[in-house]
């Protein structure tokens, strides 16, 4: 099951996830994205856009508008639908309508196989140093065995000698079974609120989040500059 959260309200670009892409929501972009690697459901905070889901064919959830994060968020929409303990959940953005299918089925299969407690998975891409500029764009360092160390908003790791050197990427899509994503929305951390990147909590409390690498031309849509871009890019696709 691939869960999109679609919070309504965004302080950098209110209700975003309506926002037109060659005539079509943004989300539903998205769900068309998801609907090719596993069933989607849309958990949201707004009857318009449960409204706007269900004229274009997708399952959509009333949620918590208090929600933190968007897993707090994607936990209640798999209570709701009586989701047990083994089964796949894979949280995409809302915001990431050009994301690759096979991205999502690189982090469906990961988890397939991964049998541990604590399952989770994300991925990354490999990164230019002037990219890894942008505080928008959430860096990740992983050790030998490809588990996350820190994810930041900084560029990490701090480059001393000034040597050519690329960064990774995170992209952000997690990968959980139900068990393990309602262990990681009662965790508590401190990281987390320094840097607003919820995926610190699992690293602070000792668990693991396997990151996998992936090539994609994907973006997230956070600012109206990444929605003109977005815009322009579909243009592209339509011709």
């Amino acid at each position: 099951m691939i869960i999109i959260p679609a919070r309504l309200s965004s302080s950098r670009l209110p209700n975003k996830v309506l926002a037109q892409i060659n005539d079509i929501p943004m989300i539903i972009h998205c769900a068309n994205v998801a609907k090719e690697i596993d069933e989607v459901l849309i958990a949201t905070d707004s009857k318009e856009v449960i409204d706007v889901c269900n004229k274009y064919g997708f399952n959509a959830v009333m949620t918590n508008k208090n929600h933190q994060s968007g897993s707090d968020r994607i936990k209640e929409a798999a209570d709701i639908i009586g989701l047990k303990e083994n089964d796949i959940v894979i949280n995409m953005q809302g915001d990431e309508p050009f994301l690759e299918p096979d991205i999502l089925k690189a982090v469906k299969n990961e988890l397939l196989k991964n049998q541990n407690e604590f399952n989770m998975v994300s991925c990354y891409k490999q990164i230019s140093e002037l990219d890894a500029e942008d505080p928008n764009l959430v860096k990740v360092v992983i050790d030998k065995n490809s588990y996350a160390l820190y994810f930041s908003r900084s560029k990490i790791p701090y480059n001393r000698d000034n040597q050519p050197h690329s960064y990774k990427g995170h992209i952000g899509i997690y990968g959980f079974t139900k068990k393990t994503l309602d262990t990681f929305v009662n965790l508590k951390g401190h990281l987390e609120h320094i840097e607003k990147l919820e995926q610190l909590r699992v690293i602070e409390n000792g668990y693991k989040i396997k990151m996998i690498k992936v090539n994609t031309n994907s973006f997230g849509i956070d600012t109206k500059e990444d929605l003109e871009k977005a815009r322009e890019w579909a243009k592209l696709y339509r011709n």
